[in-house]
């Protein structure tokens, strides 16, 4: 896990590594910097985690010097790739994922990605074609950007290290478009600095001759599977693919942990991890590190039921509270090192990642991913639309969608029945027009089968709230120099659930029914059979009225903000937040929807007006 950075032409060193070091918190461990003749220079900010020798260096060559290769991520399966190289004739001189990735790619070419069960982003320089080839994992986990700036080519683990070849830091012409679709832009090519684009995820490139041309790799809907019509046998083929993903990603030469919130799915993962670890005494023995971010007081406290979890499991869980004076003033560093614009406030996760690093953890397995295989929002909804009719079902599906939503001050219920008719108004009125499902993939035919809450699912995962959700936990994780591995999104693990009918999905008055049923005898019931959802935000309401109260009046009262061309309508944001502060509403979602609209304006003083105080000299 690194960041990487490399220019075609050839880019002076010094003024090379200076743009690499604004990718120290990615790589604080160690750095390489190489040049092939003028062709390309290739940069690497090392996080040691395999192979923790000076064998593990990038940039890394080849034993004839031919290829060379920068790489952020890992690859877990390496040591099964390693074997079959070797039976191919091919030795190596570290025990790094890194080596296994280049000859992977000399022996198989752009086929080695569909090889890979694992993270990435890297490219590879071929010295005798003068190729560039570029590749991202299928899901986007791992990050890159690139530019074309005067005949010069350059990429990067994120924008800030491409800032120096820019002649002017500025909002691109899509900054707007992007402020209005937030969970939206991430599976685009658009970013919010002009003139510099997004390499997209599942895709490979050749750079060459001045120009990029991508190809996409990888379709999840090109790799379904045959599944058993038993539920039990489904149930079965899960947990076995869900350990073997966690067994793979405890692979590492340095401390791994969780970061806990008490819910499902992070509580999943652990259990996971100490059942592997007990079934194997010399596995993984430094794993018993949980993580869990606390907000006394608030409805976003889920303690309670995380210390349910280290209890059960016999292992020292770490508590941290969430205090937002302890660092926020440096919110506008964060903006900087985060780069991106979202609904709530990076702080907590931040500060969580930032108590792992402190703790001596390096890596942690953490839950993404599985609420938007299964559901774990209010898309529950969507299921509507395929029973249709059997009211039964119709039931459960509203019944389930409410217990999930828990009702308190800052959020409350809708009634079913208007939940059903407002639903379902709006989905027979896209039927009766014909308005097709908004995805790049709605005329696969594998898509067209899939019944309608898959298809929502599907979208969620691939292109909306995932990949947004992937590209923050990046950023939060590596501002702190930490590595999160996602057992969840193993491509195998994918590949199944999205070929399961809605019915192996929820039922029963739970939503994610596969995961509990598969993970029940290795968790505390109070965790396994919780309906209610909660999620890991910022508690925006608590903060608003309480700690920050004094920061969010004298912002909106700043001659700055009020001459921000970034923000639409400075008196009407000042008001909403006015409301919020004033206790005039207590909605979680209005509070939300405030710091979203005032987030431009952060964004601006980090990434345009101060973004030079922030580098690393």
């Amino acid at each position: 896990m690194c960041g990487i950075l490399g220019t075609i032409p050839a880019t002076n060193e010094s003024f090379f590594k200076e743009s690499l070091d604004t990718l120290y918190h990615r790589g604080p461990d160690a750095y390489g910097v190489d040049s092939v003749g003028d062709d390309i220079t290739l940069g690497h900010r090392r996080l040691s985690i395999l192979d923790l020798s000076i064998n593990g260096k990038q940039p890394m060559f080849d034993h004839s010097n031919r290829y060379s290769v920068v790489f952020n991520g890992e690859i877990y399966n390496f040591l099964e790739l390693k074997k079959e190289l070797e039976k191919k004739g091919y030795q190596f001189k570290s025990s790094s994922d890194t080596e296994v990735l280049l000859y992977s790619y000399i022996e198989y070419g752009e086929e080695c990605v569909l090889k890979f069960n694992g993270m990435w982003a890297f490219a590879i320089w071929d010295k005798e074609t003068k190729e560039l080839f570029l590749s991202r994992d299928r899901y986007g986990k791992k990050p890159m950007f690139y530019a074309q700036v005067d005949g010069k080519f350059i990429f990067a683990s994120e924008m800030k290290a491409i800032f120096p070849y820019l002649k002017r830091v500025e909002p691109s012409d899509d900054f707007e478009w992007c402020k209005q679709n937030t969970f939206t832009y991430e599976a685009t090519e658009k970013c919010l600095i002009k003139g510099i684009e997004r390499f997209p995820y599942g895709h490979t490139g050749i750079y060459a001759n001045n120009s990029l041309v991508t190809k996409r790799y990888w379709n999840t809907l090109d790799h379904l599977v045959e599944v058993p019509k038993s539920y039990d046998e489904q149930v079965e083929i899960f947990r076995e693919l869900f350990f073997d993903s966690c067994k793979l990603r405890m692979r590492a030469d340095v401390t791994i942990g969780t970061a806990l919130s008490g819910g499902l799915d992070s509580s999943a993962t652990i259990s996971a991890m100490a059942h592997l670890a007990k079934e194997n005494k010399n596995f993984a023995k430094d794993w018993q590190h949980a993580f869990v971010a606390t907000f006394p007081g608030t409805p976003l406290d889920e303690s309670y039921y995380a210390k349910k979890v280290t209890d059960r499991l016999g292992i020292k869980g770490t508590f941290i509270d969430i205090d937002p004076k302890k660092q926020w003033h440096k919110l506008d560093e964060y903006f900087y090192l985060f780069e991106d614009l979202y609904l709530t406030s990076p702080l907590p996760m931040i500060m969580t990642y930032g108590a792992v690093k402190s703790h001596g953890v390096t890596v942690t397995l953490d839950g993404h991913g599985a609420d938007e295989m299964f559901s774990g929002y209010g898309h529950l909804l969507h299921a509507l639309g395929d029973a249709k009719f059997n009211l039964k079902q119709t039931i459960d599906i509203i019944k389930t969608y409410q217990d999930t939503q828990k009702e308190n001050e800052q959020y409350k219920q809708t009634n079913g029945l208007k939940l059903y008719a407002n639903h379902m108004s709006r989905y027979w009125a896209k039927k009766i027009i014909g308005k097709k499902i908004n995805s790049k993939d709605v005329n696969h035919p594998n898509f067209k089968k899939m019944d309608n809450f898959s298809q929502t699912l599907y979208i969620l995962f691939h292109e909306t709230i995932l990949p947004t959700l992937l590209r923050n936990y990046d950023r939060y994780a590596m501002i702190n120099s930490v590595e999160i591995r996602m057992p969840f999104m193993d491509h195998r693990l994918v590949s199944f659930v999205s070929s399961l009918p809605y019915s192996s999905k929820f039922g029963g008055g739970y939503t994610k029914k596969l995961i509990r049923d598969a993970l029940d005898p290795y968790m505390p019931e109070e965790v396994t059979w919780r309906k209610s959802k909660i999620g890991f935000n910022s508690p925006t309401v608590d903060w608003m009225q309480n700690d920050l109260k004094e920061w969010f009046l004298d912002t909106v009262n700043s001659k700055s903000f009020n001459e921000c061309s970034l923000i639409e309508n400075p008196q009407l944001l000042r008001e909403n937040i006015n409301k919020v502060v004033s206790k005039k509403t207590n909605s979680l979602s209005f509070a939300q929807n405030c710091w979203n609209n005032l987030t431009p304006y952060l964004w601006e003083n980090a990434m345009i007006k101060n973004s030079s105080s922030y580098v690393k000299k």
